[in-house]
């Protein structure tokens, strides 16, 4: 494909709560086996981009050992590779990544380095399958300076979330608002741009100097009637996990079968990284409804509409009902869980018993098996 990608994978969001206190956003664990970066790569992979960046910031550990390696992704080691880029001290620069257009700024040469014409820019925090060529061939058919893909939200409430947008009968966009308080429009950018490499590097060093340092108001907004801004609608499934609520939803629809389906039986698939770990084990007296299990798990008690990431631990007589559990669990005997998120490497003690009355809670226990 004639285009290199770039994901933002560097933001921190405070309505993730205790979820992003050891992780970035996307390195949130979903639908068992995935991390919210692996659809973006995935995207990249399948649409023939050769040659990606991801720029990471925020709690970057897990994430940066995550994308140690191109080769579950398939990216081309020949010709271009997954480049990772954290915020480095230079002579020019002390500074950590200012906004989403300063952290392209600061990886400036890797655009100058590359020589394809066009860059899809998209962000690490959403779940959702692409073909980033068809959006490519919709940005030069219309001629746009920038392309933005955007989407309908269902839930007028979630709208705040976004930056809404209008666009005319030939899709250009007239309005642009980044996360208003309310809107009369539902239409919503889903943080996926198309743009020639050569317009971008040329935008980017303009608003440098200007200390311009966010790419929505600085760039987006700042020019939408000075230059041809189009908007690409889909309305297949997309899904930004960047709160608790939403998050929770997004594992939730993995225990739809059309969802399940749509991701992971039809071509083409997402790709993320294995880990080497035996098949779930049910005991004798598991009961296990409509979740999903991952690899690694033993499971003794009743499991309800749930979904259990990696080497989960399911003590005698649990109950565990429309929740979230997170990597390296160990449910004590007789446990309680309805309506929660239990963070990774927690150790629930027995008889413990913990429900979300009306929000997801999210349950944090002290950790005893890890003590140094």
């Amino acid at each position: 494909m004639r285009a290199i990608g770039i994901i933002l994978a560097g933001g921190n969001n405070n309505r993730m709560r205790e979820l992003s206190d050891k992780r970035a956003i996307a390195a949130m664990p979903i639908a068992g086996s995935y991390r919210s970066i692996d659809f973006a790569l995935s995207n990249m992979a399948n649409s023939r981009i050769q040659k990606v960046a991801v720029l990471t910031q925020y709690n970057a550990r897990s994430l940066n050992e995550h994308l140690s390696s191109s080769k579950w992704w398939d990216f081309g080691r020949k010709q271009g590779g997954l480049f990772v880029f954290t915020p480095t001290i230079t002579k020019e620069n002390g500074f950590w990544y200012q906004g989403t257009a300063d952290a392209i700024y600061q990886n400036l040469s890797f655009l100058k380095n590359s020589h394809e014409p066009y860059v899809v820019i998209a962000s690490g925090d959403c779940v959702y399958k692409m073909d980033y060529n068809k959006v490519l061939e919709y940005h030069i058919a219309k001629r746009a300076d920038i392309t933005v893909v955007c989407t309908t939200c269902p839930d007028p409430s979630e709208v705040e979330r976004f930056g809404v947008l209008r666009m005319n009968e030939d899709c250009r966009i007239e309005e642009f608002e980044e996360k208003p308080m309310v809107s009369p429009y539902n239409t919503i950018s889903t943080g996926i741009y198309v743009i020639r490499r050569r317009q971008l590097i040329e935008l980017i060093e303009k608003a440098a100097q200007e200390g311009r340092n966010d790419f929505v108001k600085d760039i987006l907004i700042r020019y939408k009637n000075l230059k041809r801004i189009y908007g690409y609608k889909i309305d297949s499934y997309w899904s930004n996990i960047s709160t608790v609520e939403s998050y929770y939803k997004t594992n939730m629809d993995f225990l739809k079968p059309e969802i399940r389906n749509y991701f992971f039986k039809q071509e083409p698939g997402i790709k993320t990284k294995i880990d080497d770990l035996p098949p779930a084990k049910y005991n004798p007296g598991a009961v296990v409804k409509n979740s999903l299990i991952s690899s690694g798990c033993i499971v003794n008690g009743v499991v309800e509409n749930s979904v259990l990431f990696k080497d989960v631990f399911v003590g005698n007589n649990c109950v565990i009902k429309n929740s979230v559990i997170l990597n390296d669990v160990y449910l004590g005997d007789n446990t309680h869980i309805e309506n929660c998120i239990v963070e990774s490497r927690d150790t629930i003690r027995a008889n413990s018993y913990y429900s979300g009355e009306g929000e997801v809670k999210i349950v944090v226990e002290k950790n005893e098996r890890y003590t140094l």
